[in-house]
């Protein structure tokens, strides 16, 4: 068996960056650029990825020439296209940016859509509006459609559809021996399988295919009530989610919004428990299932209503800018009264939880699915997850933050298993907790017969 070991460019070597910029049309950053803190930093500014070099790609064949160079100099290389999932495991590659890779094809005879690996959910779901189609996007808008897809891609309709990554159709990409190729389940099924839902770890993604979904109508947004209510509130919401139709996704969250000028005045320096919820189907229909939530405690704030693709990034409304950050996660395989009380019990006042966010998601449906035509993305069993979410603005955070997160896994000890999905994985966590054992050996043999030079190296990389 061939054996990967991780490229390492000896002690004080310096690579021929000049032989590159002149293959290239793009921009090469080096660490004696003048840009070179924010060009290296990626979309959680806290963690300090240490590349070596960052190319802003704007070509595919900017792409290949990258590609050819690293394998030619012994410098891995890896894609970051809009600076989300930063992490240190990027530290001494040649880091492509390449969000410059755009285009957007959508077929509604076909029911598809190729994006370029530059290409935002954002941009996407804005483009399909009016069609009735919906892509399995995520919660957040800002990331881009090929990275959220390769780690499997939880979606707000992955309980109806199932995972981001059994969607894809097709891929094209640069390998590690810098080639073109076009990937179908058909052409090459080992890396087809791989793509989806094993990270990046199997070549230079340039486009994606995925199949898009009905929805003539949709609804959801967020209820909110002051985090007194927490108790009922998390045990309806429990309720609800074990009990819904596919049809709708809902999610709770404990928050505590920091005094600052920047946040809205109804919540600038308070703290509530709310609900994010989607349906796909209509207002009556979502909002009789959503009725033991609104039975649970008086709302305060409702943004319940009609939603399009383009505005699907409103219901979690989370940040698109860059800004510190420290995640934390797990799968539950249950989550009881007790659980709950000894969550908030830890969570629920800001005087002594240093999180600003813990949230649970419902589960179930689709995400349990297992079939031979999914890729490597796991199915997952268990009915929630809980995340948790930190902001170090301060040293002083940063500190704290890890020990909330260790409160947060006592509290709910009793439902944890040591399982997590991909994409959630934190950078103190262990990425392989996001594979099965068999899963994950596929992945390592298919990543050393295709990269046994270690040419292309993921963010999570299924080799360590």
């Amino acid at each position: 068996m061939t054996v990967t070991t991780t490229r390492t460019a000896p002690a004080g070597h310096v690579p021929p960056w000049q032989a590159l910029e002149s293959a290239v049309e793009g921009r090469l950053i080096t660490p004696d650029s003048d840009d070179w803190e924010a060009a290296r930093t990626g979309w959680i500014v806290n963690v300090a990825q240490q590349p070596a070099a960052v190319l802003e790609c704007v070509s595919e064949d900017d792409v290949v020439a990258a590609v050819r160079w690293a394998a030619a100099h012994g410098v891995p290389v890896a894609a970051q296209p809009r600076g989300h999932a930063a992490r240190t495991t990027l530290d001494g590659t040649l880091l492509l940016r390449t969000r410059a890779l755009g285009g957007i094809d959508v077929d509604t005879a076909r029911r598809t859509a190729r994006v370029g690996a530059g290409v935002s959910w954002g941009d996407l779901l804005g483009r399909l509006d009016g069609t009735g189609l919906i892509a399995l996007a995520g919660s957040n808008p800002d990331p881009s459609v090929v990275g959220l897809t390769l780690g499997g891609g939880v979606s707000w309709f992955t309980r109806q559809h199932g995972f981001t990554a059994n969607s894809v159709i097709s891929v094209d990409l640069v390998d590690a021996t810098g080639e073109l190729a076009h990937v179908t389940r058909a052409s090459d099924p080992d890396l087809f399988w791989a793509l989806r839902g094993g990270g990046g770890d199997f070549g230079i993604v340039l486009r994606i295919e995925l199949a898009l979904f009905p929805a003539p109508e949709m609804y959801g947004g967020q209820l909110m009530w002051p985090v007194e209510h927490a108790g009922p509130v998390l045990r309806a919401f429990r309720d609800l989610a074990l009990s819904a139709p596919t049809e709708l996704s809902v999610w709770a969250h404990v928050q505590h919004f920091p005094p600052f000028p920047e946040i809205p005045e109804p919540l600038r320096g308070r703290s509530f428990v709310w609900t994010a919820s989607t349906y796909l189907g209509g207002a009556a229909e979502a909002e009789r299932l959503l009725a033991p939530l609104r039975a649970a405690a008086p709302v305060e704030i409702d943004t319940m209503g009609a939603l399009t693709p383009g505005s699907l990034g409103s219901v979690a409304a989370e940040p698109t800018d860059p800004m510190p950050a420290m995640e934390h996660s797990m799968l539950l395989d249950g989550l009881e009264d007790q659980d709950i009380n000894r969550l908030l019990a830890v969570v629920s006042d800001p005087s002594t939880c240093p999180l600003m966010l813990v949230q649970l998601r419902g589960l179930g449906g689709a995400f349990s699915e297992e079939s031979p035509s999914h890729g490597a993305v796991r199915p997952v069993r268990e009915p929630f997850q809980a995340f948790a979410l930190g902001i170090p603005a301060v040293p002083e955070l940063a500190a704290a933050i890890p020990h909330g997160f260790a409160a947060v896994d006592a509290a709910l000890a009793g439902q944890t298993n040591g399982r997590r999905m991909p994409n959630f994985v934190g950078e103190a966590q262990d990425d392989a907790t996001g594979y099965d054992p068999a899963t994950l050996a596929r992945l390592q043999e298919i990543k050393r017969s295709r990269d046994p030079e270690g040419v292309i190296r993921s963010n999570k990389p299924v080799l360590g």
